[in-house]
This record gives C-alpha cells, sequence and structure tokens, in this order.
C-alpha cells in the first residue's frame, strides 16, 4: 500500500481504487461493505466461506440472508460446530483495505469520524489530514466472554491521567481510554460464549450500539460506533452457565443454529481437511470411517452427555493420534505406516477428554466407555459397507473353539500368516482393502474381525479373538442375523 494516498486530499483525487469510486464523500458503513462484497461474490459464483463443511444447505443461506439484512447476528450452537471459524470467516467480505485517520487509538472513518480525536484532526488538518491503510485482518476483533469481563474491558474506562494532560473533564470522551470495541471500529466486534458476560455488561454492549452512549462511573459517554457486532454461544448457557438478558438478545438481528455433520461422509470431509498428520502415513477408507463414526456412536450414546454435545473435534484429534501410532510402530518394526483398528483404541486419550460422561458413563469409567463405543462403530460401519458378506465359514471356525491371536504390533508378516489360518478372512480382507499392500490388508483383516466383534459374532480380549460368550450367541441369533 506504499503507493496508495497518505492524506485526505490525495484520497479524494484518486479516480479510482480496487476498480471502483468508494471515496466519493458518501458514508459506507461496514454492514454496507459486507453486503456489497457478499452481493458480488454471489453473482459470481465465489466460494463465500471456505472451509466451512456441511452447512451449504441450512446455516448459510440464514447466514447470507442476515448479512444482506445488515443484520448483527448470533451463532448458536453446542461446541465443535465451526461457530468461531464462520465467525472469522466474515472477514473474507471486507474491503482488502480501507483509510482511516492516522494518529488515533480508534481506527476512524476519514470522512465521517465518530471518535473526538479524529473530528479534531479533521478540523485541524482538513486536506492534509494523514490517512493510513487498515488491512481486513486488522479489522477483526474477537473477544472470549468470561464472567470477570468488565465494563471498561469492551468500552473503555475513564483515564484521569489522560483528562489531566488534555486539560478535559473525566466525563469528556477524550478521556477515555478506549477498550475493545471501539477499537473495533470500522471492523467487525466477535463475542464467543456470550451468555458468560454478566448482565451489566451486556446491557452496555446493546447500549452503545443501539443509542450510542454508555455511562462509565457515572459519566454518560457517548459513541456512534460503526460496528459489525457478531456473537456466538452454547444454547445450554441459557439454563446452565449464564443467559442472555432479553433486551440484548431482542437487539440481534438473527439467531442462526449451527449442528453437527448430518452424515459420517460430511463428517470425513471435515476431518480431512483438519486433522493435521504425517503425508507418509496411510489412512485406509474404512479406517477413516471408523474414526468419523465413532463421533456419531457417542453422540447417540446415552451414557455420554447429550447437553454438551461430542465436539467434532474428537474425530480430528482421533485422526492424528491414530495416525501418529502407526507412524510410531512403522519406526520400530520397519514395516509400511498403515493406520490401522488398534490404532484407534491407541488414540483412547484423544476420545475420553472429549465427552462429558452421565453418571453411568462415570460408573463405568471413561475408557470402557470409549472402547465399547469402538466396537459399536466398528459394527456399524462393517455392517454398512460389507452386511451382505459371507462369513459363516469364518464365523464357524471360531464356533469350533478356534482362537485367533491377531498381532496388534508392527509384525505385518506375522499378521497375513494370522490372517490365512482363519477360513475365508484373507478374501474378505482383500475385498476390503481393494490393495495388494500387505499392511493395507493386515488393516482390513483387523477391520474384519473387529467388525464381526462389533455385531457380536466374536468375543475379543486384547489380541486374542474367538467364539462369542454364550449370552452374546443368544442376542446374536435374536438380533443380528
Amino acid at each position: 500500500m506504499d503507493t496508495q494516498p497518505r492524506t485526505l486530499g490525495e484520497l479524494l483525487q484518486t479516480p479510482s481504487y480496487a476498480g471502483r469510486k468508494p471515496f466519493d464523500g458518501q458514508i459506507r458503513l461496514v454492514q454496507d461493505e459486507v453486503r456489497d462484497n457478499l452481493t458480488r461474490k454471489l453473482r459470481s459464483g465465489e466460494e463465500l466461506f471456505p472451509g466451512v463443511v456441511g452447512y451449504d444447505d441450512t446455516v448459510i443461506p440464514q447466514l447470507v440472508n442476515a448479512l444482506l439484512a445488515r443484520q448483527n447476528f448470533i451463532l448458536l450452537g453446542l461446541r465443535g460446530q465451526a461457530k468461531s471459524r464462520i465467525l472469522r470467516a466474515i472477514t473474507g467480505l471486507l474491503d482488502d483495505y480501507v483509510p482511516v485517520i492516522d494518529g488515533v487509538d480508534m481506527p476512524d472513518d476519514v470522512l465521517n469520524p465518530v471518535g473526538a480525536e479524529g473530528k479534531h484532526l479533521l478540523e485541524a488538518h482538513g486536506l492534509e489530514l494523514p490517512i493510513r491503510w487498515l488491512p481486513r485482518a486488522d479489522r477483526y476483533v474477537e473477544k472470549l466472554a468470561t464472567p470477570d469481563v468488565t465494563v471498561a474491558d469492551l468500552i473503555g474506562d475513564v483515564d484521569p491521567i489522560k483528562a489531566a494532560r488534555l486539560g478535559t473533564s473525566l466525563g469528556d470522551v477524550r478521556s477515555m481510554h478506549f477498550g475493545l470495541l471501539p477499537r473495533a471500529n470500522r471492523g467487525i466486534f466477535a463475542v464467543n460464549e456470550l451468555a458468560d458476560l454478566a448482565p451489566k455488561v451486556q446491557v452496555a454492549l446493546f447500549n452503545i450500539l443501539q443509542e450510542g452512549d454508555v455511562q462509565i462511573k457515572g459519566y454518560p459517554i457517548r459513541l456512534e460506533l460503526d460496528v459489525m457486532l457478531v456473537f456466538s454461544a452454547n444454547p445450554e448457557d441459557y439454563t446452565a452457565r449464564g443467559k442472555i438478558v432479553t433486551p440484548l438478545k431482542d437487539r440481534i438481528g438473527s439467531e442462526i443454529r449451527t449442528h453437527y455433520p448430518t452424515d459420517v461422509r460430511l463428517g470425513m470431509n471435515i476431518t480431512a481437511q483438519e486433522a493435521v498428520r504425517d503425508g507418509s502415513v496411510t489412512v485406509p477408507e474404512f479406517i477413516a470411517e471408523l474414526i468419523e463414526e465413532i463421533a456419531f456412536q457417542a453422540r447417540e450414546d446415552g451414557r455420554v452427555d447429550k447437553l454438551s454435545g461430542v465436539s467434532q473435534r474428537l474425530p480430528i484429534s482421533l485422526m492424528e493420534v491414530a495416525a501418529a501410532n502407526a507412524e510410531r510402530r512403522s519406526l520400530v518394526s520397519g514395516d509400511a505406516p498403515v493406520t490401522r483398528v488398534s490404532d484407534v483404541y491407541a488414540g483412547l486419550p484423544a476420545i475420553t477428554g472429549k465427552m462429558e460422561l452421565e453418571y453411568e458413563g462415570e460408573l463405568k469409567g471413561a475408557d470402557q466407555v470409549a472402547k465399547d463405543i469402538i466396537r459399536k462403530a466398528a459394527g456399524a460401519v462393517f455392517a454398512r459397507r460389507y452386511g451382505n458378506a459371507n462369513t459363516r465359514d469364518l464365523e464357524k471356525w471360531f464356533d469350533q473353539g478356534n482362537v485367533l491371536r491377531f498381532p496388534q504390533g508392527g509384525e505385518t508378516a506375522a499378521a497375513v500368516q494370522a490372517a490365512e489360518q482363519v477360513p475365508n478372512l484373507s478374501e474378505l480382507a482383500q475385498e476390503v482393502a481393494q490393495s495388494s499392500d500387505d499392511a493395507v490388508r493386515v488393516a482390513a483383516a483387523e477391520f474384519v474381525l473387529e467388525g464381526l466383534y462389533g455385531r457380536k459374532k466374536l468375543s475379543r480380549a486384547e489380541e486374542i479373538y474367538a467364539a462369542p460368550e454364550p449370552e452374546l450367541k443368544r442376542e446374536r441369533g435374536g438380533r443380528w442375523n
């Protein structure tokens, strides 16, 4: 931006900028700017919110409507539903750069300043008013709400030293030390977990935005800010930790509900996009689907608190840990790094920390609940993908009293040998793997065994697979076949 105008006079003489003439003396509020850029993107078919997956038919249309209507809005949803990512993505609808008055704490419009300092500088310098160019990244201010956040943090406080230096009264707006909200002028101010703010702070928020005034230590302060205000909150906060005060809720234009992925394939796309892992580790698709199904099963499990939700961070973290375990196994054994079911079990720490348990779950223990969910997920994925596969010979072999020790370590050759003992297991593994790579076929064989265990057609204890226990046989006869 070194070649751009540095004074108001130069700016007004610039015929165009970024292909248009924004500096024509007309007031252009942040909401207008967002609307203009959103309209342009809709017409050209550009992607509106890169990285936000699974909301094309639900959240995104409601969000677009709110932005076209120039409304402030709130995103309500459980944890791990991309609320913060959506709020930050709104900055993509701002101009690349905007001119603001240089030398003031609060970014202020060069043609229509709202702050006392900006007004004074414009009056003093006229066309020689110094300006600077504010990039869109610096026009987004985010605050995580906590009960100890004060009005001074968000709006500002009287600064006696500043008042003495300027020779003003304490009630003069020029004596203020600005908080986060005024410093977000000409931009977007986001508040995460809105319900956690104390009621008096919430009142100050809507007062400064709607009426343009607020009382600080008994002094009335007036600031007609140009800010787009966006919020996020967990819907359960209304009854759990805090509550959004009615006047503020009434002044928020749109309330938009977010949600978890509606199907496993969408969840897999999100996890693949977000998980950070070594590119040399192969994650077969059936393992990726198993990892995603674990989150879906956890959200339905009666031992997991549904009000807290099961974050999408669970499959993301689990994918990373499972891939890391496969890499560690590969480094020790020298075999190809391919993620297996045993690596998913090694990722228990990535599961237990993402679930809030009900009383029944607490009694059983987080690790056991997580293992049960992995088993159910394996059964569900196997049934969905290979429910019609002929496993009678395999099951009969186990029913005859045979047991299989399937190596969980990096012994690929030993695992291939073990799989060949069981009738039809190698053929099923090849069908699942669709690969000639022994490491992938071993992963597929273990997945088949775990899938049958999940459907209660086998029993399992560590590395040992065997016929189902008598009670499981009865259940299997009644429900699974």
